[in-house]
């Protein structure tokens, strides 16, 4: 053990004899590990929150989309083999979307009907997994007299009270021109499955079909609106986009998740940075806390700074002793703060104290992530933030003169 450990330890020994300095270095502990338990527990609920809407958007919605200037993309089969020769690609398949009017003879809504290879839609979206009744198959080609199967979301399906086996009908507002004016195109379907994503923008509004059956009811014979692709990384979409672009020509816009929910996930980014520069300032309050103690240690250790330089200590090593106490009250807060965050986020996961509304949130329950680089970035900052509280109070005690300390 180096001279000014030894020093600091003892000098932390008989503060605690000192009831009013033991309470500050107390409270200053305990300012530094609320700060950093603070900081764990929100940043990990807001990178929760990214994960689960990355999550539940990719769920509906592919990592990247590509359609073709100008509207539809006729030889899309040729396009498709192109896009799954491309590596990292996992899935690409078509879609068509377009917005209609779905009526029983309970009511009628507004809803957005998207077209889909029921083949190929599995290896791309998470439609199998939402749905809670029926099953991905319903889309098939149906047999001679039976109407094609439709998937609609849950919250639509309550709005038109209706359930598996019942038939529903879909018009669209754009039919042929006759001379009566003109006449919407209608077209019979049964409910074939019922799907829930906790998104109430899609559960509400969002209604599954055949492709085939889309391309009819559009009147897009031989053509689809674009092409939705399922890669390895998500977070290697920007390249993969531009390859697409190099692979496929010129005439295709293709997009990747990041840039088509900038909005969300810039307002989601800025909260997050936001609230750790927040809590952050309870570290702050914390740091001067530990300058108020030290400053007292060393008002009550003059006289004991003035005999160890007069022993031959020099002012580096004075310095040293004050640095090793206030990051030793850090340092302690830091860890007692990390294990308390973590240790919180652990029984916020397990049991799930906090409950959601689901008319609000896409989740019932609060989201917990941890990141092994948020956990040191914040435990860096909190040591960091403490070090700088050190350095003039020590500094302080460097500047003390045996001679005038030991005059009286």
């Amino acid at each position: 053990m180096s001279f000014e450990s030894f020093v600091c330890l003892r000098y932390l020994q008989a503060t605690r004899k000192k009831g009013f300095i033991s309470l500050i270095s107390i409270i200053s502990v305990a300012g530094v590990a609320v700060g950093v338990m603070a900081l764990i527990v929100v940043i990990a609920v807001m990178t929760g929150f990214s994960e689960e809407f990355r999550n539940k958007i990719l769920g509906v919605n592919s990592a990247i989309v590509i359609q073709q200037f100008g509207g539809q993309i006729q030889d899309y089969e040729q396009v498709l083999t192109t896009i799954r020769q491309t590596p990292e690609v996992t899935g690409a398949t078509p879609y068509i979307y377009g917005q209609a009017m779905i009526t029983t003879g309970k009511g009628g809504s507004g809803c957005v009907v998207r077209g889909i290879d029921p083949e190929s839609a599995a290896s791309v979206l998470s439609l199998p997994e939402q749905l809670t009744q029926g099953s991905l198959s319903g889309l098939a080609v149906p047999q001679q007299g039976e109407p094609p199967g439709i998937i609609l979301g849950s919250g639509l399906a309550r709005k038109l009270r209706v359930g598996t086996g019942d038939k529903v009908r879909l018009l669209s507002p754009s039919g042929a021109l006759t001379p009566m004016g003109i006449i919407p195109r209608l077209k019979s379907c049964q409910v074939a499955g019922i799907f829930e994503t906790g998104m109430h923008e899609y559960d509400g509004n969002l209604a599954y079909v055949s492709l085939n059956t889309a391309q009819n009811f559009f009147e897009l014979p031989h053509g689809i609106h674009g092409i939705e692709v399922a890669i390895a990384e998500i977070y290697n979409s920007p390249a993969l986009v531009k390859e697409l672009n190099q692979r496929l020509g010129p005439g295709y816009l293709i997009k990747d998740w990041m840039e088509m929910n900038f909005n969300l996930f810039s307002a989601l980014k800025l909260e997050k940075t936001a609230m750790f520069i927040i809590l952050t300032l309870i570290v702050l309050v914390a740091a001067f806390n530990i300058i108020s103690t030290l400053i007292m240690v060393v008002m009550e250790k003059t006289k004991d700074i003035a005999i160890l330089k007069a022993m031959g200590a020099t002012s580096k090593q004075i310095t040293r002793i004050f640095i090793y106490e206030g990051l030793l009250i850090g340092i302690s807060g830091t860890i007692f703060g990390l294990g308390g965050g973590l240790g919180l986020c652990a029984l916020l996961k397990r049991y799930n104290f906090i409950q959601l509304p689901t008319d609000v949130y896409p989740m019932s329950t609060l989201p917990i992530k941890i990141l092994a680089t948020d956990v040191t970035i914040i435990g860096l900052a909190a040591v960091l933030i403490t070090f700088l509280a050190t350095l003039y109070p020590s500094w302080q005690a460097a500047r003390v003169e045996p001679a005038e300390s030991l005059r009286y």
